[in-house]
């Protein structure tokens, strides 16, 4: 089935996230903008998805659980995870990896842990911005510890992209999709890095405003909407669309 996509969502847990970017807010924007499925990918924790996941039901939008994980190399890589257990193992990692350096609220903003009615459960100490000890070179093999898929966020960027960091996109690393923002040059980078021809070039909004939630546009082929059929989608090359309008 055809399934409209938005993979790279924040909510009010990333310090750069706005306030209204709440658990409940931003899956029911998704829905009115015809997203069949999201994820929802805060800064190096998976803590709101149990919260967007328990919305989606209600709002019947499947919620793949995730994040934007920020390497050593400081790099963006999107990981995906087929169930909610998995991706708080990896949340357990990442945070036992990040530097022991505290949010500053007042400079960052807040890193709000809410329920599925928007209210605040807690909050995170550690600053979620910060670069993990975990490097590109090593993200493929481990998130298969996790039954996770992740490819490199916003490739076309040039700050927190793996272009940016590394001026190339090595095929030894074993990415098997890559994120290209809504603006990038899709065919110029194809022609520079052959690599990305025979991979999906997924298009997603990195929303962390609710008005930066787009329509829906950008779709892939999986047998249903679940986390794992996405994921599996992903691994096989599934056909895909970068389209920005239905």
């Amino acid at each position: 089935m055809q399934l409209y996509y938005d993979f790279h969502l924040h909510s009010c847990l990333s310090p750069c996230g706005s306030e209204d970017m709440t658990p409940y807010n931003l899956v029911q924007m998704a829905a009115l903008q015809g997203m069949d499925v999201i994820a929802l990918t805060d800064h190096n924790t998976c803590l709101n998805c149990p919260a967007a996941m328990e919305v989606g039901k209600e709002a019947g939008i499947a919620v793949v659980p995730g994040m934007e994980l920020t390497t050593s190399e400081e790099a963006h890589v999107v990981c995906l995870f087929p169930a909610l257990e998995n991706a708080l193992a990896f949340d357990t990692l990442v945070y036992s990896r990040l530097p022991a350096i505290d949010n500053r609220p007042d400079i960052f903003g807040e890193q709000w842990i809410m329920d599925a009615g928007d209210g605040i459960t807690g909050t995170l100490s550690k600053l979620l911005i910060n670069a993990a000890d975990i490097s590109l070179a090593e993200i493929v093999d481990l998130l298969r510890d996790y039954d996770g898929f992740c490819f490199p966020a916003h490739i076309d960027k040039n700050a927190y992209s793996i272009l940016a960091s590394l001026g190339d996109f090595p095929p030894e690393f074993g990415f098997q999709a890559a994120e290209i923002s809504a603006n990038g040059n899709a065919e110029e980078l194809v022609a520079r890095y052959p690599v990305l021809g025979s991979m999906p070039l997924l298009c997603s909004s990195d929303a962390h405003y609710l008005e930066q939630i787009r329509p829906a546009g950008p779709w892939i082929e999986a047998s249903d909407n679940s986390p794992a059929a996405i994921i599996e989608a992903l691994r096989n090359g599934c056909t895909w669309s970068r389209a920005q309008d239905v």
